[in-house]
């Protein structure tokens, strides 16, 4: 939409889970804010992309969606590849489907970069009435493997946005940090700026390059 054209940061996030845990739904509520009763099983790979604001930047989001069943497990290190962040997604009436989370995060931790984000999703909150997998135990879980972790309803849009908008703002200031602390090396002066400049807002990191000279 109105000033869509620039991008400062792709960031590619994933969906991982067992299958029929509601992940293309997920996308499709974060992506184009839609809900189908009648999805069918994700065949292969997908993606979507979103671009959003975060801390005045513009960051397009590219969401990829994988089929959640085993024979489609091949598609494992070219899907991880270059993911930033990553939706682990279970549901809350299917205990299975939870049982299985350490596995995905087993292999999400094999083939994704060191410094990937993670989300543990607990998708169909609407279902309340028929919970197999309490709160405290999946809260339990994510402390222990120090990845952040909501509750979702695809269907009823809760804490969808919330769950992308973490996990992006998170990268977002991975990179920035990344960004800044590398700057100091490049041209020799005090290291000890780096952590100074983290702190600044914004703008202060279009100084870099060629936008030096630029004043729009």
């Amino acid at each position: 939409m109105a000033g869509g054209d620039k991008v400062d940061y792709v960031f590619k996030v994933v969906l991982i889970g067992d299958s029929a845990v509601g992940k293309s739904q997920i996308l499709a509520r974060f992506a184009r804010n839609e809900f189908s009763l009648d999805s069918k099983a994700t065949i292969g790979v997908e993606f979507q992309t979103r671009t959003l604001l975060i801390d005045h930047k513009s960051v397009k989001a590219q969401i990829w969606d994988t089929a959640g069943q085993e024979r489609y497990r091949a598609v494992t290190s070219a899907y991880y590849r270059g993911a930033l962040g990553a939706l682990l997604v279970y549901d809350i009436t299917k205990r299975q489907s939870f049982d299985h989370i350490p596995r995905w995060l087993e292999e999400l931790r094999g083939h994704a970069d060191k410094n990937i984000v993670i989300m543990l999703v607990g998708n169909k909150s609407d279902l309340e009435d028929e919970r197999a997998v309490s709160t405290e135990d999946a809260k339990e879980f994510a402390e222990k493997e120090n990845v952040f972790f909501l509750e979702t309803s695809a269907l009823q849009a809760t804490n969808v946005e919330n769950a992308f908008q973490t996990v992006l703002s998170e990268i977002f200031k991975i990179h920035s940090k990344k960004n800044i602390a590398a700057e100091p090396k490049a041209n020799g002066s005090a290291p000890s700026l780096a952590g100074k400049k983290v702190l600044v807002p914004g703008p202060a990191q279009e100084i870099p390059k060629s936008k030096c000279c630029s004043s729009m």
